[in-house]
């Protein structure tokens, strides 16, 4: 009998999907489009058990919709551009761009053994010119659009690196790879006017049915919608021209609870004050040191720098209000300045009781609650509470209500507007680094900021450049900043800073409807392809990738780049879980963990009990050797008592990480089991929302079950085509449940639940008896519907019992509703409440023939010995019941 060997099948049918062009994505008006996208990968070098897991989901949904009738776009690219290519030219030398492709080629022949539908031809590189070149004209039709301008704006600095910093570079208030604390600078920038969107961009979130649930609550927080109250405070004695500072707040209920006043130490009236006095200067330095991330500003000690200048209660302008510069306050949220209310903000709280000012309660729980607080009383908005100190004659009212009565309250006694504002920022896209798409402008004395023309595109980044010191090489290039302009033609220099690398994958998806395009798109492929059917990643994404390739996708209708229908280029989005596997670390001599890979560790099993050991160590004790069984003839046990301290640690369950060395090689896997292995496991074993755990037993039980797949086939094959059998009727009624059930699986990403139908149906045809032909049509339909997650081992099954052409382009098969009907159903009998039989009979079977039947029971009759029933109950399709 022939035995399953993945490493030659998959081989083999791998080269016959490529020699028929099968995944070739071209437009057909005869079939109705169906585009599956995943997130694409940054070009590392090593694939992993994410990558595995994440691209076998987009490639089941292809295959199925290939059966399905579909004509499929499945593409593949590389989001190539950013940081970690330079950080390895200036540590191992070399260029970001060598590092780079040969980064794509080594991951690209570590994903081809997957057997992914994938259509190459249309593979995208975004630090390939012929993609950043149609970048930059994108760039240069926003910016005539009005939907990019330059302006000067507070970023985070490193001082180390020199380079803007985005907030998710910043960890723990330094820079992610310098490790430098981060300080605030004003630079001019590059923005995309995403804010002017906001409103749509938060609306339409509702429209997308097909988006999970957390993904929009998330995107709609960012985006951070909320009403509030726009007013000033007058000043007393306050430099000139700062005679009001304006404050927009959207807790006007708590205007009667305000004891200060802050501003930004990027505040105009802060600027103003510390080109005078050396003090202001200083503390306003140090508060720039801070970064400006959410998480730096709240982690940070709450630092205040008292001004002198007053400012007047608008509702009492007898009271007086002291004006800080303080470090928690940033200039680009509302008008830079706040009022502290710190009976009701932790943050103003903690400030208010370091610089001994006023705690006054706006609102308590009760009536007979103390006003006097130990820490801020911040309840939900949506709580009722009493308001000693509130706009409204009903003093029990919640947030909402209390803001809303505040707000007209201020109105009506001309002390402010009521106005709607957004948490979303405008998108700073300058980077000040090399491995990046140049932005295409030049800086002319005379013409200013002059656009590239189009017929100069691209914009292309030297080669020549090193990294020997920190800082952009583009800076220190000596001729690539050197140009003529565009509008004059006299010398000018080219702008220096890149685009931010969101933007290169904000617009991926429109450019694989045509990637060799020469301009951004072909509008009538993009009309055929778009949207998205399915898009599928991690949920790490579902804020600042999502939302800007929302916005991309308005943009590029705006400037006619995107047809109409566009403006969500998603339908459908799924966030997958991580795939997991336990962490295996011992210590130093300092006690400083020491991490080691899956397969550097034994486990050790002793009476129950498990250890996991260093196979270093058991080999230099004699009782490991390569290729072999840990040996257990001297008695496993003093593998406890001989070198105890060599146990290893196991932290469960944590995601796949390098540093921590907790990886598995997908190329390990696919050596030893096959990639439909590896396929069938990360799709078998939890619901693909959920993080799997990754265990060697469980790619062992995957592959031991397609091998059992393998060998019903090869029965079959081999039995006698004349030969009667037994049971074909339900063999291919359960056929036909299973064709149902794994269609509705894979049709709402219940791969899990698919798989686990398959298995039942496996066990099913393992024990029929029924003839050859029930049996063949069941194992060409059984290979059919495992096609999606194990095209190799189907495609090898569907040869081998003669199946017409190969099994990627066979039709989806279809439930025949007559078989899912139970023509007789199953009834157990209890007895005085214990079951004691069960009987088939009839599916419309009337009760009173049923009654019959069940009397008729040998395990009946033996009860009732002779006597008759007290009561009989059927219930139909359900439970006979005799009371004896």
């Amino acid at each position: 009998m022939p035995r399953y060997t993945p490493a030659e099948i998959e081989t083999r049918w791998q080269q016959a999907w490529e020699k028929d062009g099968v995944f070739q994505a071209t437009r057909n008006a005869d079939k109705p489009k169906y585009y599956v996208l995943e997130m694409f990968p940054y070009p590392s070098g090593r694939i992993h058990m994410g990558h595995v897991r994440n691209y076998t989901m987009g490639d089941v949904i292809a295959r199925y919709k290939i059966a399905t009738g579909h004509n499929v776009l499945h593409p593949m690219g590389w989001d190539a551009f950013g940081m970690p290519a330079e950080n390895a030219a200036m540590a191992i030398g070399g260029h970001p761009a060598d590092w780079t492709y040969a980064n794509i080629a080594e991951m690209k022949k570590q994903m081809k053994p997957l057997g992914l539908s994938i259509d190459w031809s249309r593979e995208i590189a975004t630090c390939h010119p012929g993609y950043y070149g149609q970048q930059q004209a994108l760039f240069l039709d926003f910016l005539k659009e009005g939907l990019v301008y330059r302006k000067n704006a507070v970023v985070n600095w490193d001082p180390v690196d020199m380079t803007v910093l985005a907030n998710e570079q910043v960890e723990n208030g330094c820079g992610w790879r310098s490790g430098a604390p981060v300080e605030r600078r004003e630079l001019t920038q590059w923005f995309f006017k995403i804010s002017d969107h906001s409103e749509e961009l938060l609306s339409a979130l509702d429209s997308l049915d097909n988006w999970p649930a957390k993904v929009k609550l998330m995107q709609a927080n960012w985006i951070g919608k909320s009403r509030g109250l726009q007013f000033a405070f007058s000043t007393i004695e306050a430099p000139e021209g700062f005679d009001r500072i304006e404050v927009y707040t959207t807790r006007p209920d708590t205007l009667l609870g305000a004891s200060f006043v802050g501003i930004s130490p990027d505040h105009p009236l802060a600027k103003t004050l510390e080109r005078d006095d050396e003090a202001v200067a200083a503390f306003c330095a140090e508060c720039r040191k801070g970064g400006t991330t959410e998480e730096a500003i709240e982690t940070a000690e709450k630092l205040g720098y008292d001004t002198g200048i007053r400012v007047r209660h608008p509702f009492d302008t007898a009271a007086e209000l002291p004006v800080y510069i303080a470090n928690f306050i940033l200039m680009d949220y509302g008008t830079g300045a706040i009022f502290g209310c710190p009976g009701h903000d932790q943050r103003d709280f903690d400030f208010a009781t370091k610089y001994d000012l006023p705690i006054i309660s706006t609102f308590l729980p009760s009536e007979d609650a103390s006003p006097k607080l130990s820490e801020a009383y911040v309840p939900q908005k949506s709580e009722k509470v009493f308001y000693n100190r509130g706009f409204a004659g009903d003093q029990w009212q919640t947030g909402e209500e209390a803001v809303d009565a505040a707000i007209a309250f201020c109105e009506d006694n001309g002390i402010g507007q009521g106005v709607t504002k957004f948490r979303l920022r405008d998108w700073g896209l300058s980077r000040q680094r090399y491995w990046g798409c140049p932005i295409p402008v030049v800086h002319c004395d005379d013409c200013g900021v002059v656009p590239e023309k189009k017929e100069n595109l691209p914009v292309e980044l030297p080669y020549d450049v090193t990294f020997d010191t920190p800082g952009n090489p583009l800076d220190r290039h000596p001729t690539w900043r050197n140009c003529a302009c565009p509008a004059c033609g006299k010398d000018a220099l080219r702008e220096t800073d890149t685009m931010d690398t969101f933007v290169d994958s904000s617009w991926y998806y429109a450019r694989f409807t045509a990637p060799r395009a020469d301009t951004p798109t072909d509008l009538e492929e993009a009309a055929y392809w778009m949207n998205v059917d399915q898009y599928i990643g991690g949920i790490e994404h579902a804020i600042l990738h999502l939302l800007y390739a929302r916005f991309f996708a308005r943009a590029m209708q705006i400037t006619g780049h995107l047809p109409e229908g566009a403006a969500e280029p998603f339908d459908a989005l799924f966030t997958q879980g991580m795939v997991t596997h336990e962490i295996y670390q011992t210590r130093d001599g300092n006690g400083r963990p020491i991490y080691h890979l899956p397969e550097e560790v034994e486990k050790l099993t002793f009476q129950d009990k498990s250890v996991y050991v260093l196979k270093s160590k058991l080999t230099e004790e004699g009782y490991f050797k390569e290729g072999q069984e840990p040996s257990f003839r001297n008695s496993i046990a003093k593998a406890y008592t001989s070198f105890p301290h060599h146990a290893v640690e196991v932290i469960p369950s944590a995601k796949m990480s390098k540093s921590k060395k907790n990886v598995v090689d997908p190329l390990h896997i696919i050596s030893n089991y096959g990639a439909d292995t590896a396929r069938w496991f990360v799709l078998s074993d939890s619901p693909p929302e959920r993080d799997v755990e990754w265990t060697a037993s469980g790619a062992e039980a995957s592959y031991k079950h397609l091998s059992r797949v393998w060998n019903i086939c090869d029965r079959v094959g081999e039995m006698d085509r004349e030969a009667a059998g037994q049971g074909d009727e339900d063999l291919l009624r359960a056929m036909h449940k299973t064709i149902h059930d794994v269609t509705m699986g894979v049709e709402s990403f219940g791969f899990n639940a698919a798989i686990a139908k398959l298995y039942a149906f496996t066990a099913t045809l393992q024990k029929s008896k029924a003839g050859y032909a029930a049996q063949r049509e069941a194992i060409m339909t059984l290979a059919q519907l495992m096609s999606p997650m194990t095209p190799h081992l189907s495609e090898d099954i569907w040869a081998h019992l003669g199946g017409e052409g190969l099994i990627v382009n066979a039709p989806w098969p279809k439930a025949d509703e007559a078989m899912l009907v139970d023509d007789t159903v199953t009834l157990p009998i209890q007895i005085n409440g214990k079951r004691r039989a069960e009987i088939q009979v009839p599916a419309d079977m009337p009760k009173e023939e049923v009654e019959k039947v069940a009397l008729a029971h040998e395990a009946v009759i033996r009860t009732l010995d002779g006597a008759s029933p007290k009561k009989v109950i059927v219930v139909p399709g359900r439970i006979v019941n005799v009371v004896a």
